[in-house]
């Protein structure tokens, strides 16, 4: 099972399993329904999306589940994490966490370590995570800041709805714009970005925390 706030990775990623042969019972968002889901389904592995690891109650759902579902094995998908943001998958029972631009074979892996269960995370972000722990940045670069900040309110605008997985002619209505102009847009987005594809474009923002600073103007300053 797939569960992630942005409809378009989570239908991006069961469609991208079921081509490698694994049956995925649904694809749906947002996270706030996921342990519902997962207790009426009970999938043997649910990949649940989060582009806010480190936030309070961000992992209740999974709480939940292994508390009424303790068969279901939980990996979480998230951005390149902070040590904190591991540590409290692991503490509400998540079996592993596994980065949202990981190769679709990376995320298979981690499937299959769930099915036996093992830890299912990568060695190179566990170290990560430890170094991060041991020698911490004293001014992290903030990638997420310096992403919306080359970007215009216009191109704001468009990546979030690219991120919600609307397509140019959704786009273009919702924003009362051409869908030639709304094109243009997306086109002007994925080159700032220097991404290739929407679905890049939409997984970078996630996974920087680019779509919650948009979504809350200023409240870093």
């Amino acid at each position: 099972m797939v569960v992630d706030d942005h409809r378009l990775h989570a239908e991006a990623l069961a469609s991208a399993l079921k081509l490698r042969g694994h049956r995925v019972l649904a694809a749906a968002a947002p996270v706030a329904g996921a342990a519902e889901l997962m207790i009426s389904r009970a999938p043997e592995v649910c990949l649940l999306g989060t582009a806010a690891p480190a936030q309070p109650g961000v992992f209740d759902p999974v709480v939940r589940v292994r508390r009424e579902r303790p068969q279901v094995a939980v990996v979480v998908l998230g951005p390149v994490p902070n040590p904190h943001g591991i540590a409290a998958a692991f503490a509400a029972g998540a079996c592993g966490y596994v980065r949202h631009d990981e190769r679709i074979e990376g995320v298979e892996r981690a499937i299959m370590k769930a099915r036996t269960g093992e830890a299912a995370v990568a060695p190179a972000l566990l170290q990560q995570a430890f170094g991060e722990l041991l020698n911490p940045a004293a001014q992290p670069d903030d990638e997420g800041r310096r992403l919306l900040q080359m970007l215009t309110p216009r191109e704001v605008e468009v990546l979030v709805r690219v991120a919600d997985g609307e397509d140019t002619r959704v786009i273009a209505a919702g924003m009362g714009i051409a869908p030639s102009t709304a094109r243009t847009h997306v086109q002007r987005v994925l080159m700032k970005l220097g991404v290739g594809s929407r679905l890049e474009a939409a997984a970078l923002a996630a996974r920087t925390g680019l779509l919650e600073r948009a979504a809350h103007p200023g409240t870093d300053d």
